[in-house]
């Protein structure tokens, strides 16, 4: 998924099931989070630890 479908510029956001890992960004500019650090970090958003700002 883009983080802003209407400009196509914005970063991608792809959940790898089969490899457990997300990854966002595109070449050149890509971080990866394992399975815990995409757990931790959606935790972290559900329970309102992270905000938006």
């Amino acid at each position: 998924m883009s983080l802003c479908p209407a400009c196509g510029a914005c970063p991608e956001v792809v959940l790898d099931v089969a490899k457990e890992e997300v990854r966002i960004g595109e070449e050149g500019n890509l971080v990866r989070l394992n399975k815990e650090a995409w757990n931790t970090l959606v935790e972290k958003i559900n329970t309102g630890e992270l905000k938006t700002i």
